[in-house]
């Protein structure tokens, strides 16, 4: 349990502060002197701020002198604006560093993104989108909990040829394809037109290669551009335009930006990509990358796809309080390396389907309640889809719609719940009891300057 004390104060220095909120601390925008002063980056800045009423900060030479202003304002939302050049893997870990540092408890503390691009255009592009996007067509690489989605296919990375499509009508067939699979994945980027794209296996700054166990094509990104290359070394345009959400959920180095031919530069400025995750570095133990879709995919509709990355990174920050050992090593590897690319505050979420269990949030003066409704039984809380490395039991998260500060619990105890000031976390209760109310009261006082959604 954790219970604030501080106040959120207003003040900051007025040589980072270029603009006033029009509303209170709800989206930051953080960008250093230079990109600023750069015009056509600038424009990026001005859409961001024009789009969310946000609140520009400044810094010189390091993200981190940002810090003690997002202290004293702490933003629902943090945009950190970047070029290719600044969007370095040591830029996402100080970004991740830096977000847990808004007030003293060990979790990270808004919600936040890094808009950058191929060039100034593409990241414009990402700011200025508005539209949200219900997530009703999905595609991966890999195997995903598909009955979960409206409609989808997945190509299978182990096992060479099988696909399995979930017709719009809820039909889930499981279908005997090429081999070689390259031209089939760029045909359904490019035809089939999904509105979220998953992959795992092997890849670089550079390449994906499609096949994990078994020889298989390869996606290949210069420059910007990105196209399939099959095993014949014969080239397959890829033109998918449509606004999309990509998952590199398990994939090595999707997410490090390099340089100009950088894969994630690709997914963003040739293929439609406005939010994506992606490893900054070789992936090892997977708990950030492979736990996004227990929030995003695996409950859907419940979460925004920021919100869905967040609650993972919320629940690693839970499970590193008791983990030891490997797990402890693991989850220290995958704290900091995980890159969240896109607009935090632009909505994107799965449509809304049934889910394992619901939860609901009461608010009664200052009571508050979370309540947690089985409905699967005993099998509730268990892991929907096995497939990845650290999958499922994950925690209970709600957020909350406001900070709150002097927090005391007064029921459900024994469920172990963590409330911080802007959302409540209950470990996995693992074994369902289906007759069983889960239910945690706490009381707690708003903290004032904190907007509700």
């Amino acid at each position: 349990m954790k219970s604030a004390s501080r106040s959120v104060v207003f003040a900051t220095a007025a040589a980072l502060l270029v603009s006033s909120p029009a509303k209170a601390a709800d989206y930051a925008i953080v960008v250093s002197t230079a990109t600023y002063q750069d015009a056509a980056w600038r424009r990026v800045v001005d859409a961001l701020q024009q789009k969310h009423q946000g609140r520009v900060f400044r810094y010189t030479t390091s993200v981190d002198q940002s810090l003690p202003d997002l202290r004293a304002w702490h933003p629902r939302y943090t945009c950190f604006v970047a070029t290719p050049n600044e969007a370095t893997r040591e830029f996402v870990a100080n970004v991740h560093r830096m977000t847990r540092q808004y007030d003293e408890d060990p979790y990270t503390d808004t919600l936040w993104g890094i808009v950058t691009g191929w060039d100034a255009t593409a990241a414009l592009a990402i700011a200025q989108h508005d539209q949200p996007l219900v997530i009703h067509k999905v595609a991966a690489g890999t195997e995903f909990a598909l009955e979960a989605c409206t409609e989808g296919r997945w190509y299978d990375e182990l096992v060479p040829g099988k696909q399995v499509h979930k017709l719009p009508g809820g039909d889930i067939e499981t279908r005997k394809g090429p081999i070689d699979s390259t031209a089939s994945l760029v045909e359904t980027l490019n035809e089939y037109r999904p509105d979220l794209f998953i992959t795992s296996g092997h890849a670089t700054e550079r390449d994906w290669m499609i096949g994990f166990t078994y020889r298989n094509g390869f996606f290949r990104s210069q420059a910007g551009q990105m196209w399939g290359e099959d095993t014949h070394s014969k080239r397959h345009e890829i033109g998918s335009t449509n606004p999309k959400v990509y998952m590199a959920v398990g994939n090595c180095l999707m997410g490090h930006i390099d340089g100009p031919d950088a894969m994630a530069l690709a997914w963003m400025h040739s293929v439609g990509v406005k939010q994506m995750i992606g490893y900054t570095v070789p992936t090892w133990f997977g708990y950030a990358g492979w736990g996004c879709l227990d929030y995003f995919v695996e409950q859907p509709g419940r979460y925004t796809f920021a919100e869905a990355f967040l609650a993972n990174h919320h629940a690693l920050i839970h499970r590193l309080q008791t983990a030891a050992g490997q797990e402890q090593r693991g989850l220290l590897f995958d704290r900091d390396v995980l890159a969240f690319y896109g607009d935090p505050k632009w909505e994107s979420r799965l449509a809304e389907a049934p889910r394992a269990y619901e939860q609901q949030l009461t608010i009664d003066d200052d009571r508050y309640t979370i309540t947690v409704t089985p409905q699967r039984g005993a099998h509730s809380f268990q892991p929907v889809n096995n497939n990845g490395s650290q999958r499922g039991w994950r925690p209970i998260i709600h957020f909350l719609p406001h900070r709150v500060t002097e927090i005391r619990i007064l029921e459900g105890q024994d469920l172990q719940p963590v409330v911080a000031d802007d959302f409540v976390l209950i470990p996995n209760p693992r074994r369902c009891d289906p007759a069983r109310q889960y239910r945690v009261v706490f009381q707690a006082q708003t903290v004032a300057d904190m907007p509700r959604r």
